[in-house]
């Protein structure tokens, strides 16, 4: 064996149990763990001491080319989407090719050491030089070994209504983005915003690949593409493969029209990401009192039985300026804004940035888990459960890409200097009877 890892708790298991890692980097098998049995003389030892050993985290949104670019040229002063668009469509004129693989690959950087390994990352191709673009598929080939990363290629500044933007969108495609991006709600109508995701659906179509939507990300509750995406993907062949991203409208929407709308979601087969960082910090600026804080509907449609993930989405850049690409600080957000505080919807927060993110970006049951047979890609956390990694916010022990040590985060215990007592460590996972 290349690598053992021993006393580990899985998810949906009883009982500890060991993953022992073969010499092509995929899981040989999975077993009950037995503390009588002797260590293997050779090979890579992780003792786990019971802790989460989980499949890795999995960012299904992100903008790595506008990331670490807070500031640039100026401060987002209003906090509107709208204004963090016209600071970036200022700082995309300065554009290079090092700058952007610098920036991406310190957030990557980040997110390995979080163990993130698949990354879906927008990009924005409203350039008529595609820099950031061609800067994203140098990175992605550089990383290729040891992390997924997707590249969509987003219109920022839309499709139809965006002089040349149909073109740049069919260029960027031909230069190997993997996913098609649209933004309908950003045209100048609601016709182009239609026709825009009738371009994005036939362009996939005709290149095999996935539809990714910034779609619905505005309080107006008349901003209803989401259908619209829903039902282009029940009748094309892209049932499971297109999701909706942001849909913040929907947290506007009025009850008869959700009614209708889960119903429709659930039987198109598409995905939603909600977005808490974004969405709570842009959404509700035009508001006086009550403010909306423009989440999408998660509780409701995970009921409806719709996939739904939560990803990070901007890094210090003029939509946030703050963030460290963490997913368990995103579940945490992301639970709280949804109310998935329930005793049984804690988890949930935790399946939206593992397995139902990974969903998201299509990745097969083979090649994502922890079963015999899969790419020995995980992360040991430092807990016992899903809410324990969420609300102690761990940071994983070891994250393991393909058998191969990635990244290690030894313990770092806090001691106490309580007045009448002696020094001691702090245990905040100790609850007291």
């Amino acid at each position: 064996m290349r690598m053992i890892v021993r006393g580990a708790r899985l998810l949906h298991t009883h009982g500890l149990s060991d993953v022992e890692v073969a010499e092509d980097g995929r899981i040989a098998r999975v077993i009950p763990y037995d503390d009588q049995k002797e260590p293997p003389a050779t090979g890579i030892l992780i003792e786990a001491h019971g802790g989460l050993l989980s499949a890795p985290f999995v960012e299904p949104h992100i903008h790595l080319d506008t990331a670490l670019t807070a500031g640039e040229p100026r401060p987002n002063a209003s906090g509107t989407l709208w204004e963090g668009i016209a600071c970036w469509t200022e700082r995309k004129r300065t554009l290079t090719r090092e700058d952007v693989i610098a920036r991406a690959t310190e957030v990557l950087r980040w997110q390995a050491a979080h163990g993130v390994l698949h990354v879906r990352t927008h990009c924005d191709i409203t350039d008529p030089d595609l820099t950031a673009l061609d800067a994203l598929l140098e990175v992605r080939d550089r990383v290729r070994d040891f992390m997924t990363l997707q590249i969509v290629a987003f219109p920022q500044e839309g499709i139809v209504s965006f002089p040349g933007g149909e073109g740049l969108l069919r260029e960027a495609v031909a230069r190997g983005a993997d996913v098609v991006g649209a933004i309908p709600h950003f045209e100048d109508t609601r016709e182009d915003g239609v026709a825009s995701l009738h371009t994005a659906f036939a362009l996939a179509e005709e290149h095999g690949l996935r539809v990714d939507a910034h779609c619905d990300e505005i309080d107006d509750e008349q901003s209803r593409f989401v259908e619209v995406l829903a039902t282009l993907a029940m009748r094309s062949g892209l049932r499971g493969r297109a999701t909706a991203s942001h849909t913040t409208a929907m947290g506007s929407y009025n009850g008869a029209y959700s009614y209708k709308l889960q119903r429709l979601l659930s039987r198109s087969g598409i995905n939603l990401v909600s977005n808490p960082f974004a969405n709570l910090g842009l959404q509700g600026r035009f508001d006086a009192y009550p403010k909306r804080r423009g989440l999408t509907q998660v509780k409701e449609m995970l009921a409806a039985g719709v996939n739904v993930a939560f990803g990070h989405d901007d890094v210090m850049d003029p939509w946030n300026a703050l963030g460290t690409a963490n997913p368990l600080q995103t579940a945490l957000v992301g639970l709280y804004a949804a109310q998935l505080t329930g005793g049984d919807e804690v988890p949930l927060a935790f399946s939206m940035v593992t397995e139902r993110a990974a969903r998201v970006l299509g990745l097969a049951e083979t090649e994502y888990g922890i079963t015999a047979g899969a790419p020995a890609s995980f992360v040991l956390l430092p807990a016992p459960t899903p809410e324990e990694a969420i609300r102690r916010q761990v940071r994983p022990r070891y994250v393991v890409s393909r058998g191969t040590v990635l990244a290690e985060t030894p313990p770092a215990p806090t001691r106490l200097n309580w007045p009448g007592e002696p020094p001691s460590e702090v245990d905040f996972g100790r609850r007291l009877r």
